[in-house]
């Protein structure tokens, strides 16, 4: 698509909460253009036989996720005013889905996927497990040089290095008897991404155990 079939790109930071969270990433991207065509946004189109809307989303959270930190990028054939797009896309929006804030960006910056660096999670550990014992895993955990891990990828059984992907993660005090949380701030790169799950299995935890969520990515400066 060349520069002259889009005039505006618009950055919109929504949350995804309820039975939401268990919709896959694609259906999320068919919820946004439903409520886009719905509200009437002036859309720029793709080229080429099947065309779609002009939007980009950001590297989507795993299945069972809640998060208050999704983007979408959309480009548009005119320029509207930030808030009164965001105004008519809420009232046409879908149920789990919450818009938080617009802004104008650089039609012609990078892709949303080459600007994150890293992801912010809330974990709530829905099962009773002793807070001091957690903490001294966490603590080896941060102390280790590598953690060897395997998943597989592409059918195949491929051996990965954990450690370089948590930049930081802490146990939070709490009172007996409360869930324990843990705050974890994961690589969010191109070609370095942290897993919560993958975390949780180290820590000799079920991820089924957990309520997962989302709370803040950092972007990079374009």
């Amino acid at each position: 698509m060349s520069n002259a079939e889009y005039v505006q790109r618009l950055r919109i930071r929504f949350s995804k909460f309820g039975p939401t969270r268990f919709i896959s990433h694609l259906d999320v991207a068919r919820t946004w253009e439903r409520a886009l065509n719905r509200a009437k946004i002036p859309m720029a189109y793709s080229q080429g036989f099947n065309q779609r809307p002009r939007m980009s989303f950001m590297t989507a959270t795993p299945l069972g996720t809640t998060s208050d930190f999704e983007i979408v990028d959309i480009w548009t054939k005119e320029v509207l005013e930030p808030a009164h797009a965001m105004e008519r896309i809420t009232e046409k929006m879908a149920p789990g889905i919450k818009l938080l804030d617009i802004n104008e960006v650089p039609t012609g910056g990078k892709k949303l996927q080459v600007l994150t660096k890293d992801s912010t999670f809330q974990i709530t550990i829905t099962e009773e497990i002793d807070r001091d014992e957690l903490k001294q895993k966490v603590a080896e955990l941060l102390a280790a040089d590598e953690i060897l891990r395997e998943r597989v990828v592409k059918k195949k059984l491929k051996q990965f290095d954990l450690r370089p992907m948590v930049y930081d993660l802490e146990v939070l005090d709490g009172e007996d008897g409360e869930p324990i949380t843990m705050v974890a701030r994961l690589a969010l790169e191109p070609s370095l991404t942290g897993r919560v799950d993958q975390v949780m299995l180290q820590l000799g935890l079920d991820p089924l155990d957990a309520k997962v969520h989302r709370s803040h990515v950092t972007l990079m400066e374009e």
